[in-house]
């Protein structure tokens, strides 16, 4: 008996293996505890080493905007992307935001400067983002 006829859905546990063998094979590690910070994520390219760091940044100013939050964080490293979070009715920004900084050293150096740095009234929430909770739809 196959692993297909026992397990309607190991075709899938098959391909992730074959995934897995295949990210291995190029020098990078899956699910390896310890290794990465949250909000860390591989760039597939040139050095493969290199992780970007995705930070969380809270308590904005309304008026905050994407281009301001890229200059302040660029005087600690390259920004990736800068995400403001809106109010999808109004546009409004909601206080939040994602700064990606290219490496995790950039990163922690990004949240040792502006965790808890007064600007426009406000004092930054800095820390590393957290993987998103699935939620249920209703």
């Amino acid at each position: 008996m196959t692993s297909h006829e026992r397990c309607p859905a190991a075709w899938i546990c098959n391909s992730l293996a074959d995934w897995e063998a295949s990210c291995f094979g190029m020098g990078l590690s899956v699910n390896s505890p310890g290794k990465s910070l949250p909000g860390e994520k591989p760039h597939l390219g040139k050095g493969m080493k290199l992780m970007s760091m995705k930070l969380y940044v809270g308590n904005l100013s309304f008026d905050t905007s994407s281009n301001e939050l890229q200059t302040l964080f660029a005087q600690v490293g390259t920004v990736e992307s800068v995400s403001l979070i809106e109010d999808r009715d109004t546009g409004r920004s909601r206080g939040f935001g994602f700064v990606e900084m290219s490496s995790s050293e950039e990163g922690a150096n990004a949240i040792q400067k502006f965790d808890g740095q007064e600007v426009g009234g406000r004092a930054f929430k800095v820390n590393a983002a957290k993987q998103r909770e699935n939620r249920a739809g209703f």
